[in-house]
């Protein structure tokens, strides 16, 4: 791997990337709060709600010179209108997907992420990967394969979640912006349509923000799950291998497939157990083979 490229062990970067996946992991417990919420409203809402906990952020962190030089850039404003929408994409979808009784087809759609992780890394990036951790590849693809079989008419779901997102965290690694001042400009970006999707839903069937004190509260707190997953996973992605990070969020998926089971009552069929077995065994091997690499590094610069 190239020398410049972010370290395997880095503990900041593990740190932001299992704390992100375990935040989007319990997120359809939050979304049951708001399932009277159309998706589309919900994700506008969400959007607005969003902008004004990021500009707190980047106030409190003196980030405003950052955010300028960002806003400057017309290469990366491009860019991040590129990733706001995909993001957007993959929020409408997803909130959808749950609202519907697809929380399966949601969870198959982060299972098959971290394959598209992979293979943007490897293909786009130039990262390698080791025999052990290829053997997980394949392990992974063979129980993907297995649940997507018993799963043709709602796959568009899980693979318009897997690219969406998998091409969104693409883009943010190679731009240079911070977390916050990127997730504050596609916020912005966003502002207006999600602005009009509010005022939409208020003309023609009423604003779901104005049903009641607890509901306007459940929707502003959708800001604060999505600013701060989001920025941990900024971080995680600029810190770490993009097939590293693609492992660790098999551990979301696995949240929401564990509470599809117990929450929300969907039948377990024999292919889905067994995709559940391969994944969970492919991410052991690359877990192991990761950790033993982060020992060996330690030890030649120890000798050193």
């Amino acid at each position: 791997m190239d020398a410049s490229a972010p370290p395997q062990h880095d503990r900041t970067g593990l740190a932001a990337a299992f704390g992100a996946y375990v935040i989007w992991g319990f997120l359809p417990l939050y979304l049951i709060l708001v399932r009277s919420v159309p998706a589309f409203e919900f994700v506008g809402w969400r959007i607005i709600w969003t902008l004004p906990l990021c500009l707190l952020i980047v106030l409190a962190r003196k980030q405003w010179p950052d955010l300028r030089t960002a806003l400057r850039n017309r290469r990366t404003v491009a860019w991040l209108a590129a990733s706001a929408t995909l993001i957007a994409i993959n929020w409408v979808v997803y909130v959808w997907a749950i609202q519907n009784g697809q929380v399966y087809a949601a969870s198959l759609g982060y299972y098959i992420n971290p394959l598209v992780n992979v293979l943007l890394g490897t293909l786009l990036l130039g990262e390698k990967l080791t025999r052990a951790q290829w053997v997980a590849v394949g392990l992974a693809a063979i129980g993907v394969s297995l649940l997507a079989a018993g799963a043709l008419t709602t796959l568009w779901i899980s693979l318009t979640l897997a690219l969406s997102f998998g091409t969104y965290g693409l883009i943010r690694k190679q731009l240079d912006v911070g977390a916050v001042p990127g997730l504050t400009i596609e916020s912005t970006l966003l502002l207006l349509p999600s602005l009009g999707v509010a005022w939409y839903f208020a003309q023609t069937q009423g604003s779901s923000f104005a049903v009641s004190t607890e509901m306007s509260l459940s929707i502003m707190a959708g800001g604060l799950l999505t600013a701060f997953p989001l920025l941990l996973f900024a971080i995680a992605a600029r810190k770490l291998p993009y097939s590293t990070l693609g492992f660790i969020q098999f551990l979301a998926p696995s949240i929401v497939f564990i509470l599809g089971l117990t929450v929300f009552g969907e039948e377990l069929k024999p292919a889905q157990a067994a995709c559940f077995a391969c994944i969970w065994a492919a991410a052991v091997i690359f877990m192991w083979d990761m950790v033993k690499r982060s020992r060996s590094q330690s030890r030649i610069r120890a000798a050193s």
